[in-house]
């Protein structure tokens, strides 16, 4: 097997531990200056999770108004302006960065071989851009007028300078176009390192459904987000010249603006799920000591999703009375199709494995409960007359929050504990691991499970204070007290990094017995990646390598398992051995 030869520079030393620190700049330096897919995927990851931490104290700030009927004294502007503020931060700011700016980033090029991302100069600038959009929107607090206060999806007109003054949107509105730019640079230098860097061995049916699912994300991307900066273009030229596209005084259409914003928002909604569908896919065979069942499907079922996910934006348009309801329920509905198909797969994958619940499996586990349980919403509320009756109610935040917080959030945390020791080389402690999976696990069924019962008595969405009297109080008080378990979690969650990192076990290359190449680097991987590359012949090449005498045991109904006979496993460390230079 060939492969490609990746030189050090002229001049460099021929010994690799002396090469990796050759005139490399540390510390500060290191991280405001590199081009190393790895350095700028754990910037991503960490301002994302900084977001994630402020967005996440935002929303126990609107819990403790919302726990009794005429809350704490909070006035209404404060509390739009923390709604908007913590969609915003959570939607924009830290689900999809930290998956396809962070995990992708750090992840795709090793699981395809590659040294870095195709253009580097380019990924770091990506970065900067998003770290410069986020600091812009939080701006908005500084301003006189305070944040933008109009809800994370801007609706026309009242996102408009007549009913939106003062510099706060104006700065949102900016936020959005630097990190929409953002994502497109990203989705184009994906795209590229997927299709040109693969090593030799690597075709796209070995591409581990991680990278598949990065992939699909990348194109969805490039789809929707100029329209979304084409909607926020139209925005700003209202609010600053006059031109009345959203406005009926001067001709203009208001619901243009959901046409263009769910055009954009309902791709969205995959954008940020579909990796962390990846997510789950690299996880689940890992403890079930599995291969994947049904790759092929996985892959096809994601395109599909892909496809029919920019051809129902409407189903959000339900009650303005202006899309046709037959079409987009229709199309609403068949998308949970392929969304099944991935279901089977992961249950078929788990049945009859050895499955290890470790922490990554634990959250794994939390994803499906928590995803199936806002699929199976969302199925309702496709149809119209369901939609009708629950759409301004705590139903929809009900179902929208289980959806996104049940892939972001557990699926983003099973990766973390997944691919933090292959990043820093140590170990995250797995009991307090797993002490933060049931306590988020509680707390999130406590905080959501109320909101459907509330939004079925009629509770209305969006405000800051309700009438006493109507049995709402108690209900609202259990999802406050889920709220503030979710927020210890995530303590936790720090305790344990804390932890980890002052007293440090080393993980070792391959902790979990992994099966893509990312797992035959070292841990932490050096600048390039790889010193040798082991044959490439499925998408699991790690794990080929690494138990060379496994046999297929067939069961005669589509699956396989398999054993390990002879020698036993290999380690992922040997030089020779099958192994080419990289």
């Amino acid at each position: 097997m060939t492969l490609l030869q990746h030189r050090p520079p002229a001049g460099a030393s021929d010994h690799p531990e002396h090469a990796e620190h050759h005139d490399e700049p540390t510390f500060v330096v290191k991280w405001l200056t590199s081009t190393d897919h790895k350095v700028i995927g754990i910037n991503y990851m960490i301002t994302a999770m900084v977001m994630f931490y402020l967005s996440g104290f935002m929303a126990l700030l609107m819990r403790v108004q919302l726990s009794s009927p005429s809350g704490i004294g909070m006035s209404l502007q404060t509390y739009n302006e923390l709604f908007t503020m913590h969609g915003s931060l959570m939607l924009y700011l830290f689900a999809g960065p930290f998956a396809f700016g962070g995990l992708a980033n750090y992840i795709v090029p090793m699981q395809v071989g590659a040294p870095d991302m195709a253009f580097p100069r380019l990924n770091a600038f990506s970065y900067w851009l998003y770290l410069t959009g986020s600091i812009t929107m939080l701006l908005g607090f500084l301003t006189s007028t305070g944040a933008a206060a109009f809800g994370w999806v801007a609706y026309a007109p009242l996102s408009t300078s007549a009913y939106s003054p003062g510099p706060g949107a104006d700065l949102w509105i900016i936020s959005l176009f630097l990190t929409g730019f953002s994502a497109v640079f990203t989705g184009v230098n994906l795209v590229a390192t997927i299709f040109y860097l693969r090593a030799p061995g690597m075709t796209m049916w070995r591409l581990p459904i991680f990278t598949w699912n990065m992939l699909v994300t990348a194109l969805l991307i490039l789809i929707a987000f100029p329209v979304l900066t084409a909607a926020m273009v139209f925005l700003w030229t209202d609010r600053h010249l006059g031109t009345h596209i959203y406005s009926v005084a001067g001709g203009g259409v208001p619901v243009l603006y959901q046409n263009l914003f769910w055009f954009f928002g309902h791709p969205e909604v995959y954008i940020l799920a579909l990796p962390y569908f990846g997510v789950a896919t690299e996880i689940i065979p890992v403890f079930s000591r599995k291969p994947v069942f049904g790759y092929k499907g996985l892959v096809f079922a994601t395109i599909a999703i892909a496809a029919l996910s920019t051809g129902v934006w409407a189903h959000h348009m339900f009650t303005t009375g202006t899309v046709l309801l037959p079409f987009f329920s229709l199309l609403s509905l068949l998308i949970a199709v392929p969304t099944g198909v991935k279901f089977f797969n992961w249950i078929g994958t788990m049945w009859r494995g050895q499955i290890s619940f470790k922490t990554p499996m634990l959250f794994c586990v939390g994803f499906l409960l928590a995803f199936l349980m806002g699929g199976l919403t969302g199925v309702m509320l496709a149809s119209p007359p369901i939609d009708f009756a629950t759409h301004d109610t705590y139903f929809v935040v009900a179902h929208f929050h289980q959806v996104l917080f049940g892939t972001t959030v557990f699926a983003g945390f099973a990766g973390l504990y997944f691919w933090y020791p292959k990043m820093f080389g140590r170990m995250l402690h797995d009991g307090l691991g797993k002490a933060h999976f049931w306590t988020m696990f509680v707390g999130f069924w406590l905080t959501y499970l109320p909101q459907y019962v509330l939004g079925l008595h009629g509770m209305p969405r969006r405000v800051a204070t309700y009438p006493a009297g109507l049995g709402w109080a108690s209900l609202n008080v259990a999802s406050t007290v889920g709220a503030f378990i979710i927020g210890l979690s995530f303590l936790i969650m720090l305790v344990n990094l804390w932890v980890s990192w002052r007293n440090p076990v080393p993980a070792g290359d391959n902790p979990w017995d992994g099966h893509g190449l990312e797992w035959f680097a070292s841990s932490p991987p050096v600048h390039h990646n790889f010193e040798k590359l082991p044959p490439i012949r499925s998408e699991r090449p790690t794990w080929d390598y690494n138990h060379p005498d496994a046999r297929t045991i067939a069961h005669g109904h589509g699956t396989a398992d398999y054993e390990l006979v002879g020698a036993g496993a290999r380690g992922a460390s040997g030089a020779g051995d099958g192994t080419t230079d990289a």
